[in-house]
């Protein structure tokens, strides 16, 4: 050690000595201390009261004794206090004054464990203040509890006549918390006209199939006037909300959801979604919303938190559209879910049966209700099917070199005989928005969550029939039976549609690729969805079963050559079939010219 560095060294040690001396604290101010330490230990120590008729007046603490604001509430011990009623369990801590966990009485996990909503230090809610340049947290702050019959109060003192009070209450046989937030004096102390409300949330994992709960969970909001809107259901997303002012928000789950109402809406704000691959969790969310602050000695905001499902009757019951927050599908197939077949389904819930005979019931309704469209479809392709010799005809009398001929050859015998060539499609792609509506229909209805059908232990997701204990491609880790069993039934009506229609060439084949393509698509979807298909599978085998009784093929075939021996009666051709057959001469000119050159 060289000479410098040791003078150094011992200037340092005169120095740290000289102050330990000299900055020795007096026993007036040790005795001052010690007041001070008593007085936190009492607040943030003793236990919150039990329950009683009415409300236990707060004890407040005087703070001016710490230096800072809410000096007495900066340290403390966390203790929970735990609320409930029919629906749920609510356990609140004075960390923060906040709601620590809920958990929903009437629900299990798909390990039939109790299903919380959040819980712990994952979950953080609070306002952010403004004071004397210094943002403050009350999530970070030890409040003071007292409980009553059916609430709670906590309080925060930042000195004997300014505080803030968050107040609970839970009404009896509901979902809803009422939470009222009460600024006392703080006028000339939060700087600015407006402060924050943070609260973020780390969802846990109810579901079985935690890629398919990630894939229908995201943040939802509402502006004013507006329908709700959500963050991206794919990737992390952050979102500021300055569109205008904002209704609600919430934190939606696959099947539940964690909705905040303030009774004024919040000015501007932002949400936030992260995605997470711990082990059962889900999503993490944020929200940060702006609430005005006018001043004022006494400022008061009021609050509804929904906690509870996502059964579409249920959120629509809280108002504000909340319902939207269940996925319907796409214009149109969002009205044909909520006004046709939502209402069906509900009115067929009354009758108590079981949700796998509710689903054939609803299936065989629909399928009587499309029964004229299924027979007119059937008749169109039996007449194609019985104009195919004709037809075999022409092709060999024009020869397949000429296909654009060939068409309008085609054209001409259609127009003798009275056939309209796609007349067997149109009424399958009337049929389709009903088939489509059912894929977004099924895997977001609350109802059938838990229900077991058959070996089908949960009609909300897959039935893992075999467990392979691997990923294989296109497949996943496991077969669902039900998915199979569409597949074939998929398969065998292809196979029956292409004897009706006389199908030929690549139109065959590609309707065997389809059901093969579903098998990939559809084996991690509910296998309510699957049993759906199945059973409309089934019922279309029947409708043609007694069609094909009902209509001869001889007959249709004598029709069509009545119509072809009657006079034709020229008439106007409507722009469509104008602009076909200009099109098709032009193609024949095309042709010819090619041939000459």
């Amino acid at each position: 050690m060289d000479r410098n560095t040791f003078t150094g060294l011992f200037l340092i040690m005169i120095i740290l000595a000289g102050g330990v001396f000299f900055m020795k604290p007096s026993e007036a101010e040790l005795k001052r201390e010690q007041q001070v330490q008593d007085s936190i230990k009492n607040a943030g120590l003793k236990s919150a009261p039990a329950a009683k008729p009415a409300v236990t007046p707060v004890k407040t603490v005087d703070s001016t004794a710490v230096k800072g604001p809410f000096g007495a509430n900066i340290n403390g011990t966390e203790q929970t206090t735990v609320l409930e009623n029919e629906n749920f369990k609510i356990t609140f801590t004075n960390l923060g004054g906040k709601i620590k966990s809920v958990e929903l009485k009437n629900e299990k996990t798909y390990q039939k464990q109790p299903l919380i909503l959040f819980d712990g230090n994952h979950n953080k809610f609070g306002l952010n203040l403004n004071i004397d340049g210094k943002v403050i947290n009350t999530n970070n702050l030890y409040f003071t509890a007292t409980t009553t019959n059916n609430g709670i109060t906590m309080r925060a003192n930042y000195s004997e006549d300014k505080y803030v009070d968050f107040i609970y209450n839970i009404p009896a046989n509901s979902y809803n918390i009422d939470f009222n937030v009460n600024l006392n004096g703080f006028n000339q102390i939060i700087q600015g006209n407006n402060i924050s409300l943070n609260w973020e949330s780390t969802l846990l994992q109810q579901e079985k199939d935690a890629k398919k709960e990630r894939e229908h969970s995201a943040p939802y909001f509402k502006y004013v006037e507006k329908t709700p809107d959500y963050l991206d259901l794919h990737k992390d997303e952050k979102k500021e909300l300055t569109e205008g002012k904002i209704e609600w928000f919430s934190f939606k789950q696959h099947f539940f959801s964690a909705v905040l109402i303030p009774s004024v809406p919040f000015e501007k704000g932002d949400l936030e979604v992260k995605f997470t691959n711990e082990p059962g969790k889900i999503k993490w969310y944020g929200a940060n919303m702006q609430l005005p602050f006018n001043q004022l000695a006494a400022q008061n905001y009021n609050f509804k938190f929904y906690f509870g499902t996502n059964k579409f009757s249920v959120l629509k019951g809280q108002g504000h559209e909340i319902e939207k927050q269940v996925d319907l599908g796409y214009w149109p197939l969002k009205y044909i879910n909520r006004f046709v077949v939502l209402p069906v389904f509900n009115f067929l819930e009354g009758f108590n049966w079981g949700y796998g005979l509710i689903i054939l019931v609803l299936t065989i309704l629909l399928k009587l209700a499309m029964s004229p469209l299924t027979y007119k479809s059937y008749v169109s392709m039996a007449k194609m099917r019985v104009l195919k010799p004709e037809m075999d005809e022409i092709k060999a009398k024009v020869g397949e070199d000429n296909p654009t001929l060939l068409q309008q050859e085609y054209l001409k015998l259609y127009k003798q005989v009275g056939v309209n060539p796609i007349g067997g499609c149109l009424p399958m792609l009337l049929q389709l928005p009903f088939v489509m509506a059912f894929f977004f229909f099924f895997p977001n209805l609350f109802e059938l969550r838990g229900e077991s059908f058959l070996w089908m232990k949960d009609l909300s997701t897959y039935d893992n029939f075999i467990n392979f204990g691997f990923n294989v491609p296109f497949i996943g880790d496991h077969l669902s039976l039900m998915c199979i069993l569409m597949t074939i039934s998929t398969l065998i009506y292809t196979y029956f549609n292409n004897q009706i229609s006389g199908a030929t060439g690549q139109m065959k084949y590609i309707g065997y690729i389809m059901p093969i393509i579903f098998l990939g698509v559809l084996n991690s979807y509910p296998s309510g969805l699957n049993y759906y298909y199945f059973l409309a599978n089934m019922l279309t085998f029947l409708q043609q079963f007694l069609i094909r009784k009902m209509v001869n093929d001889d007959k249709i075939h004598a029709i069509l050559q009545e119509n072809k021996a009657k006079p034709k009666v020229e008439k106007k051709k409507s722009g469509f079939q104008a602009r076909l057959e200009d099109y098709m001469r032009q193609q024949q000119q095309q042709a010819n010219q090619k041939k000459k050159q």
